[in-house]
């Protein structure tokens, strides 16, 4: 193992990855990424993994696009695949407020030249002739939305960093974090410690714990999540092509193909938070135990609008954890408090803008400053105030809306 680096990445999930990637794609080579465990231990390796450009934000937009353009790069150079399937996303308005918010979403898509636009009702019924699309007052579609393999894009990322010179390190968890009087870092491990001009933070579910060690205290709380896969719909399998993933926001669900069946998820009221004052150091590829009951209206709704999932068996549960900020939104960026030391946390659609942060991580601390604005995610927007009962009651907000 290196005893000198450029940076230190801290974290072996989709981002950690990421940035270790683009870092040594853009000439950073010296570069060394540690992981407590395995690779996407946490929660990378469990997510749904939906892929979507288009964000209220035209900047995360951009990055979002950059993204999903990059996995099919990543597979070509790499060899390793990513598991991208490229369907399309159907995005439903039930309410005034969310009609409202679509048709800005088209306006600027058009403005900036992105594909995602109006779709009528039989042309919706063409794409996905499984939905019922009553009571829909708005319905858009983003032609290259789809989703991803969690596991096949890490292993990506790891393979084009490797390719270029860096180090990763599994089961090296990182025991302290030192800051030297020149403004480097000492990192140290059991395996041995390493200077560094740069430490980046991207543990995932232990960001606050990494944080910790440089006297950080981050805004960020875990929530378990859940979706469940069906057995197979005599109707999809007999489809012939691949189905969109279907956005229900005012319904409170998503849905997409998964398999011969479909994969259902939900963001339900009766949120249940996980692990509120520390992460379990030997948490990895576990799951929660199954608990539909609690998602049963979201289900309902969903079966409501697909009926032939009514029919089909459940397959498997995936109840898992996911870490949230107040606002939902990634705390990216240097610290303004210390030296070198890079935030990623809190990143909830991951798989959209994992490639897209990379990116702008690896500009940051190469060239000083990123190429877009993510004034939105600043640091610096939460201070000391922003405390235990602040990020819970802003995270169940969040959650649950």
């Amino acid at each position: 193992m290196r005893t000198h680096a450029q940076a230190v990445v801290i974290g072996g999930g989709l981002i950690g990855c990421s940035i270790l990637y683009h870092l040594a794609k853009f000439g950073w080579t010296d570069v060394v990424l540690l992981e407590r465990s395995e690779l996407t231990s946490g929660s990378t390796w469990h997510a749904a993994a939906n892929i979507h450009g288009l964000h209220d934000s035209t900047n995360i937009s951009r990055l979002q696009h950059y993204t999903m353009a990059l996995y099919k790069e990543l597979e070509a150079e790499t060899g390793q695949g990513c598991g991208i399937f490229q369907p399309g996303s159907l995005y439903l308005a039930q309410t005034e407020a969310r009609e409202h918010q679509l048709r800005l979403q088209e306006a600027k898509a058009r403005r900036y030249k992105m594909n995602f636009y109006e779709v009528g009702r039989d042309e919706a019924e063409r794409l996905h002739p499984l939905v019922d699309f009553g009571g829909i007052r708005c319905i858009m579609y983003e032609p290259e939305g789809g989703n991803v393999d969690p596991s096949g894009v890490t292993a990506a990322y790891a393979a084009g960093a490797r390719q270029r010179g860096a180090q990763i390190h599994r089961f090296t968890p990182v025991t302290a974090t030192e800051a030297q009087a020149d403004g480097s870092w000492i990192v140290r491990t059991p395996k041995g410690d390493i200077r560094t001009q740069w430490v980046v933070n991207a543990a995932g579910l232990w960001g606050r714990e990494v944080a910790a060690m440089a006297g950080l205290q981050l805004p960020l709380i875990p929530t378990e999540h859940q979706y469940f896969v069906t057995e197979t719909i005599p109707e999809i399998a007999s489809m012939g092509r691949r189905l969109p993933s279907v956005a229900d926001r005012d319904g409170e669900y998503y849905l997409r193909q998964e398999g011969l069946g479909l994969l259902i998820g939900a963001y339900e009221r009766n949120m249940k938070f996980w692990a509120e004052e520390g992460t379990p150091l030997d948490f990895g590829h576990e799951l929660f135990p199954d608990d539909l009951d609690r998602i049963e209206e979201n289900m309902m709704r969903a079966v409501q609008r697909v009926p032939a999932a009514a029919t089909a068996g459940v397959k498997k549960v995936i109840n898992g954890p996911m870490i949230w900020s107040p606002d939902s939104a990634v705390l990216f960026g240097p610290v303004p408090e210390l030296n070198n030391y890079f935030c990623c946390n809190g990143i909830i659609p991951g798989f959209s803008q994992s490639g897209g942060m990379g990116k702008l991580a690896a500009e940051w601390m190469i060239e000083g400053e990123p190429s877009l604005d993510m004034f939105g995610w600043d640091m610096a927007r939460f201070g000391h105030w922003a405390g235990k009962a602040f990020t819970k009651a802003r995270v169940q907000d969040q959650y649950s809306h």
